[in-house]
């Protein structure tokens, strides 16, 4: 089946269980998602996904564009957040709307088009091959919960986020992706999750300015990144970045008691600026660091 009848003609989509309507040239302008239905548009965004690997990040609405024919270096994880999306691939046509995964290996040839009148629009990460490293049999997912997940990642990184929190959650989100729906799965344990989470805490107490990324220490340990990122889950409740930034807090708030000022305290202590210690001291303490300084310095003050 070519592309321009899977879009111009109607179709069953069956991943989907839906019809695909004619694709009528009078495409009305509404907004949705974001976007204005009808309109085109693409944002495409370089962040760090952690030992300095750069992550590439698409959020784009299409109506008439079509992909040709093409393959990419690494993979391609997406999930479509309105409308329909067809794509050609291994010779047949795949259908993705919202609630479903795409992940396309890299050196797939693939094409992409709108399935509908309205166009589709969806998110995609490109990670590289070593951050996923596993099989998928089909390209099209059913996994509501899932795509939710990669959707939320995606706004969060294409905002700046710390690279230790990017790492974290990238590696969460794409353990589940490989263990729900890749062909072998994840790899077994090969390290009691006590011994993960003990040396993560020490390597990253011991390194609050620069601390290294989850790839070093998990390939000191021997074991994934997945398994380290599960680990910290499963025994702490929080993933490594949530427990490093705790961390650094209670450090600043020492610091803040001896007398230093809240951006001092920041740089010290591993923080992007004082905006960023701001955050995280309110989730923690619950007032921020000049608040928390003057009131303890205030104590001082009036003890005999």
């Amino acid at each position: 089946m070519s592309l321009s009848s899977a879009v111009d003609t109607p179709k069953v989509a069956p991943e989907l269980g839906i019809k695909i309507p004619d694709n009528s040239r009078g495409v009305v302008l509404r907004r949705a998602n974001g976007y204005i239905r009808g309109m085109e548009q693409a944002v495409w965004t370089r962040v760090d996904a952690g030992h300095d690997t750069p992550l590439d990040l698409l959020r784009a609405r299409f109506v008439r564009h079509r992909f040709a024919p093409h393959a990419h270096e690494e993979f391609a994880i997406g999930v479509c957040t309105d409308g329909v999306e067809v794509i050609e691939m291994r010779g047949e046509a795949h259908y993705s709307g919202p609630g479903s995964v795409v992940v396309i290996e890299p050196g797939e040839v693939h094409t992409g088009a709108a399935a509908v009148a309205d166009g589709f629009a969806y998110r995609v990460l490109y990670p590289q091959w070593n951050l996923v490293a596993a099989r998928f049999p089909r390209p099209v997912i059913e996994d509501p919960e899932l795509a939710g997940q990669i959707r939320r990642l995606h706004a969060d990184l294409s905002r700046s986020v710390d690279p230790i929190e990017a790492e974290s959650k990238l590696s969460w989100v794409l353990a589940k992706l490989v263990a729900r729906h890749s062909v072998a799965g994840l790899s077994r344990k090969t390290v009691p999750d006590d011994r993960i989470v003990r040396v993560t805490m020490d390597v990253l107490a011991g390194h609050l300015v620069n601390p290294p990324s989850l790839h070093q220490i998990a390939t000191d340990l021997g074991v994934s990144r997945f398994q380290v990122v599960r680990a910290f889950r499963d025994t702490v409740g929080i993933p490594p970045y949530a427990w490093l930034s705790q961390y650094r807090v209670g450090r600043a708030r020492t610091l803040l008691i001896d007398g230093h000022r809240p951006a001092q305290a920041a740089a010290l202590t591993g923080f992007a600026d004082q905006a960023h210690l701001t955050r995280w001291f309110r989730r923690v303490v619950g007032v921020t660091p000049g608040v928390f300084r003057n009131s303890v310095q205030d104590t001082r003050a009036v003890r005999p």
